[in-house]
């Protein structure tokens, strides 16, 4: 079964979107997410200049062989333009392998290890109120696990805060990237206010989970992780920078608080010291960034053999081919912990035709061959690419910090 034709389709239904569409010689397709947010076009160029002429004529079903001859045959390894690329192509493989058996994904991993994957959405409000109701909002469509963020007092804006308009609250847009000013100790003096207004409205009956988003120090993250202890946060994440594994050592002796990291981790090197020294409780990793649904599945076994569960990003920043491969591995691991779910804003549901469902709580990729996603290369055509960036961060210096 050769690969007959692999192109990159670039567009903006909502949101930027790279897809990879893979076809053999049996007239079968499989598609791939390539998104990396920010740097759209890089992962398109290191797919179209690199990666796709090297498909064609390749036999689609050696999935493993075709892993290791773009990862070992670059020389230049890792980094996250080439493992998202790789990523798109694992993920078509495992599409057309499924839609040739007449099964999906899930059931040629191993088949379903429970009857759902439990999700977690995001609540936020500039205020305490406004995160209570929108809090309130996600009870009521029935999640069990909610990330809460809210705004700081005394800073102009604050990570994690959807806009009253309902508008994508990053990337900015733009020819230039938003700058935002970051205060550490007025957010460490509030963080723990936060958290106990959620749990006295709402109780211990529903897991609540926050974004520290790299910003801490790992004596300031062992604070604030002693801090938020008597209100049991299902994890606290990405609370330092993690390019130093053994930060996490220090956070560890200063709190019990779960702590979830990975989500800009693109290889098992990346987190290799963090689960197999227990430093970690949920790894982050997600099926488009970190080599797809082959080097996810190795990430997820070897944080098996250490008790570190999953909890894959899932930020609509992934098109929907990512969220439905990241299911199928989900579903059929042993460890799963939780996945990030935020959904896909419209007009999406034009390009991307998905069999997955959310409800209760929890998602099911579905049944439909493949990693039940369609992509319409048409509709795709309609929203093209727009310039956008992630924003920056500053400390009110003016430093440069991480954002």
């Amino acid at each position: 079964m050769k690969i007959t034709d692999a192109r990159v389709v670039v567009s903006c239904p909502g949101r930027n979107y790279v897809t990879l569409v893979i076809e053999t010689e049996d007239g079968v397709t499989g598609v791939g997410d390539a998104t990396l947010n920010g740097r759209e076009l890089a992962v398109a160029s290191y797919l179209e200049d690199h990666l796709c002429p090297l498909l064609k004529g390749r036999d689609a079903r050696r999935i493993e062989d075709t892993w290791q001859y773009l990862y070992k045959g670059a020389y230049w390894r890792r980094g996250p333009v080439t493992m998202t690329a790789i990523a798109a192509v694992d993920v078509a493989l495992w599409d057309i392998k499924g839609k040739v058996a007449g099964m999906p994904v899930y059931q040629l991993l191993g088949g379903a290890a429970r009857e759902g994957v439990m999700v977690y959405g995001h609540a936020s409000g500039d205020t305490l109120d406004e995160l209570s109701s929108d809090f309130q909002a996600h009870l009521d469509q029935g999640y069990k696990a909610v990330r809460i963020q809210a705004s700081v007092p005394g800073l102009d804006h604050t990570y994690g805060i959807a806009p009253s308009d309902g508008s994508v609250y990053e990337p900015a847009g733009g020819s230039r990237p938003q700058e935002d000013r970051w205060e550490t100790t007025a957010y460490i003096d509030f963080a723990p206010e936060m958290f106990a207004r959620i749990r006295k409205e709402f109780g211990y009956g529903v897991h609540v989970l926050h974004d520290l988003h790299h910003r801490l120090t790992p004596i300031e993250a062992g604070r604030i992780g002693r801090a938020l202890e008597p209100y049991r946060p299902f994890w606290i994440e990405d609370p330092t920078p993690a390019e130093d594994q053994s930060a996490f050592r220090l956070i560890r002796q200063h709190t019990t608080t779960p702590i979830a990291v990975g989500e800009v981790f693109n290889s098992i090197w990346d987190c290799q010291q963090l689960i197999t020294e227990r430093l970690i409780d949920y790894i982050r990793a997600s099926v488009s960034h970190a080599g797809g649904i082959t080097h996810l599945r190795r990430i997820f076994s070897l944080a098996d053999l250490y008790g570190v569960r999953s909890g894959s990003h899932g930020a609509g920043d992934l098109s929907p081919a990512s969220f439905a491969a990241a299911l199928h591995v989900d579903l059929s691991i042993p460890n799963l912990g939780i996945q990030e779910y935020m959904g896909h804003r419209s007009p999406a549901e034009e390009v991307f035709t998905s069999s997955y469902s959310v409800e209760d709580g929890h998602a099911h990729p579905g049944d439909a061959p493949g990693i039940g996603v369609e992509f319409d290369e048409e509709a795709a055509a309609r929203f093209p690419y727009e310039p956008r960036y992630l924003p920056i961060n500053r400390r009110l210096d003016g430093t440069v910090h991480d954002w």
